[in-house]
């Protein structure tokens, strides 16, 4: 194995051009003749729009157009939809409410956009913005989705009566019925999962170009997927015909879910420009993030826990109150349903489980998949009522969670997932042993010497991971393939082009992806570009989300390697009079075993091209193309223990430790997954201890600003403990699993167990903010 290849601790190739600020992003992009658009976004969360006056507006300098959402809808541009069916448990399908790019009739949240203004500079366009003349009529409105699905709330959509969007179950309600009834115990919560903003680095963007001589589009966008953008903008909204329309990821600042789905933006920015006659670019300042993005998580459930008398769950009944916000965004169906209730069962040999889920509308910015979408939730659920098992059952909280472990696979869960491999054990001891958990006790005596309240949590999590094959989630109801693409195209002078559908926008595939190809055929990872994020250079792929690059991307690109090396191999035999059978591919050179017999990997491809010397019938050139389609999820796993300490003065709370033990398979950057996992972690750590989103009764996001939504900085973190072990991944060539999401997924419940151990109750809200803990504390005085 070269230095380079598959394991080693490589650099990332791609960080010289961040950190030296040479990085291109949307907002970078400058095309001649380049105008500003700027939004005008409802200030009511729900009201009927009553009169739009532009002309004031339409007056004022620098002003190209002012368009609003009947001239929209007189071009024919679409509405928004929720690209994965749902069928409710009578069999109706879900309710999809309709979401106009620009509203024109009503508003159904606050920033829900009403006019675009497009001027030359983004001053101008704002200041135009602001003369724009709405009248509204407000209506009752309704952030909670409890409250909206009683008698008394106001109406969101005429096609979703009483606010449901559906009502869903999975798994089997009579024997699950059946063992909460048999139970010797049963453990019984309500848990809240906080509603979320993804707040990615870089802000959402878009440049839209119509060529009006070549009759073409050009959209320029902060995309996670950009040929699932061009596949839903030309055959649903009607923006441009698809092969007219080229879409264009470039680096991307980060994206966590938030940044797979096509927004009005992207939509408007490309309909606006062939309107005007000027390429229109629009980039989001951070409050339109958090007013527009698709938010995360927002779930309120009930859970009852089935034991027997030797403690071994015999049934889990949960029932799920999902809130989808104003509209039914681009996967927001599946986070609730495919992508959460099929996790119930978590690492733990269940036999009986029941799911009901219902979605709800309201008035607040859509949800959607955020890292980890579904996964966390299910997680976050089942770890917190089996610390809260292992408490009012009298056991250690790691042994009760080792009794019920999954030991033998492939398991088949009662809610559909079939885990192929795993050891559970292995990382659970792992993890006890980073955290020297035997030690505990005395860490908690002394830290009640010096008057603070220590506690202990751990989590165990699953996840599945490269969204599966797409005949089973056609199946399931969604409206696309989940295969990826990857072409490998071998030039002339040996250097390699590695052209994938899946985007990068910070995992590293400048990198990890050249390692694999270093690893196959000993080039340095130098003279191997990876190609991605351009739907006019990369054949059709499926984009980057649900921790798919390696499971499913990186596969593809094995499968087109295999068919460069057979060719490889033939055109070498040839040049050295050799049995194909015989070449071997060792450090960028092509041999023949047990001689000294070899021809340069440069001087394979440069015949591949002169095709003075090829053998018979043999085509010129060496380029090879693949798609795979993965034949099941991966599972990967691992058990988080999380240490704090609290102030019981303040109330504040801080992570002393922090141990990661997980099994991701083989692994191809140690460096990298470590990083991942980092990265995951602090977002589940926020989660835990600062995020929170916040509207008031009537939908006015109170949490718009960075002053108002805390985001975890480095001091609020400790230094991790990661480590891994393997388990390979049956299921595709390398073994691989993912980690992107891992972090996000097991720590909230970890940090919330070792809150509530700590001061001694059940249960804490999340964010588990100081007042919250503080008011938790003089609670337990009472």
């Amino acid at each position: 194995m070269g230095i380079e290849g598959v394991g080693a601790r490589v650099a990332r190739k791609e960080d010289k051009r961040f950190i030296t600020g040479a990085g291109r992003y949307v907002d970078d992009m400058v095309v001649p003749g380049m105008k500003h658009a700027a939004f005008v976004r409802s200030p009511h969360a729900h009201a009927e729009i009553k009169k739009i006056d532009v002309k004031k507006a339409q007056a004022m300098p620098g002003v190209v157009g002012v368009l609003t959402g009947k001239e929209l809808k007189a071009d024919g541009i679409g509405n928004l939809i929720c690209g994965w069916m749902i069928h409710s448990k009578d069999g109706s399908p879900m309710k999809m409410g309709a979401w106009s790019p620009l509203a024109f009739d009503r508003v159904r949240y606050v920033g829900d956009a009403v006019v675009v203004v497009v001027a030359e500079t983004k001053g101008q366009a704002r200041d135009a913005a602001e003369a724009v003349d709405i009248a509204y009529e407000e209506l009752k409105a309704v952030v909670d989705a409890p409250k909206a699905l009683e008698r008394s709330a106001p109406q969101i959509h005429p096609e979703a009566d009483g606010n449901l969007i559906f009502d869903w179950e999975l798994g089997d309600s009579a024997a699950t019925n059946a063992a909460i009834k048999a139970a010797a115990h049963i453990t019984r919560m309500k848990i809240v999962n906080n509603r979320l903003v993804p707040n990615a680095m870089e802000p959402r963007a878009a440049l839209g170009h119509y060529d009006k001589a070549e009759d073409h589009y050009t959209c320029w966008t902060t995309s996670q997927n950009p040929h699932l953008a061009r596949l839903v903008m030309s055959a649903f909204y009607n923006v441009a015909p698809e092969n007219k329309l080229r879409v264009i990821a470039p680096d991307v600042g980060g994206g966590f879910g938030s940044k797979i789905y096509i927004y009005p933006e992207e939509i408007i920015c490309l309909w606006a420009s062939k309107k005007t006659g000027v390429p229109v670019k629009w980039v989001a300042d951070r409050t339109e993030s958090f007013l527009t993005d698709a938010h995360g998580r927002d779930h309120v459930s009930t859970v009852e826990m089935a034991f027997d008398k030797d403690n071994r769950i015999t049934g889990l009944k949960v029932d799920t109150i999902a809130n989808l916000g104003a509209y039914m965004s681009l996967f927001s169906s599946c986070v609730p349903t495919y992508l959460y209730a099929t996790l119930l069962s978590g690492q733990y040999d269940i036999p009986a489980i029941h799911a009901n889920v219902r979605a709800v509308y309201t008035n607040t910015a859509p949800v959607d998949a955020y890292r980890g979408a579904g996964r966390p939730e299910a997680t976050y659920l089942l770890e917190r009522t089996m610390e809260t098992a292992a408490r009012e059952l009298g056991v250690s909280p790691a042994e009760l969670r080792r009794k019920n472990f999954i030991t033998s696979f492939p398991h088949q869960t009662p809610v559909i997932m079939n885990y192929d491999a795993g050891d559970y054990a292995a990382s659970l001891d792992a993890a006890m042993a980073a955290a020297d958990y035997a030690g505990f006790a005395q860490r908690k005596a002394d830290a009640a010497n010096r008057g603070k309240l220590r506690g202990i949590g751990m989590s165990c999590y699953i996840e599945a991971c490269g969204l599966a094959p797409s005949a089973a989630v056609g199946s399931l109801g969604a409206g696309v393939g989940l295969w990826e693409s990857a072409e490998v195209r071998v030039n002339a002078a040996g250097t390699i082009e590695v052209l994938t559908g899946s985007h990068s926008h910070g995992q590293g595939h400048e990198t990890t992806f050249a390692q694999l190809v270093n690893q196959r055929f000993g080039v340095p990872i130098d003279s191997v570009s990876i190609v991605h994020g351009d739907t006019d250079k990369v054949q059709m792929g499926m984009g980057t989300y649900g921790s798919r690059s390696g499971a499913v991307g990186m596969s593809a690109v094995v499968k087109a390697l295999d068919k460069v090396e057979a060719k490889a191999k033939k055109i070498a035999a040839h040049l050295l009079e050799a049995d194909e059978g015989d070449i071997v591919i060792e450090n960028g050179a092509l041999k023949v075993a047990g001689t000294d017999k070899q021809v340069p990997w440069f001087q394979m491809a440069l015949a591949a091209y002169t095709a003075h010397n090829l053998p018979g019938g043999m085509e010129p050139g060496l380029k090879e193309t693949s798609f795979y389609d993965p034949s099941n999820f991966t599972f990967p796993a691992g058990c988080y223990v999380c240490e704090v300490e609290i102030d019981p003065e303040t109330g504040v709370t801080e992570v002393v430790q922090f141990v990661a033990a997980d099994d991701f398979g083989n692994i191809i950057n140690p460096m990298i997954v470590e990083g991942q996992v980092h990265g995951g972690v602090a977002q589940g750590i926020g989660q835990a201890l600062l995020e929170g989103t916040r509207y008031d009764a009537s939908g006015q996001l109170l949490t718009a600003s960075y002053m108002d939504y805390a985001m975890p900085r480095a001091d609020d973190l400790p230094s991790f403990k990661v480590s891994t072990s393997n388990t390979p991944c049956p299921g595709n060539p390398l073994g691989i699993k993912g980690c992107g999401e891992a972090g996000a997924i097991g720590s909230p419940s970890a940090v919330i167990n070792a809150i509530t151990d700590a001061i001694g109750i059940t249960d804490i809200a999340m964010p588990a903010s100081p007042s919250t803990v503080w008011a938790a504390i003089r609670a337990t005085k009472h």
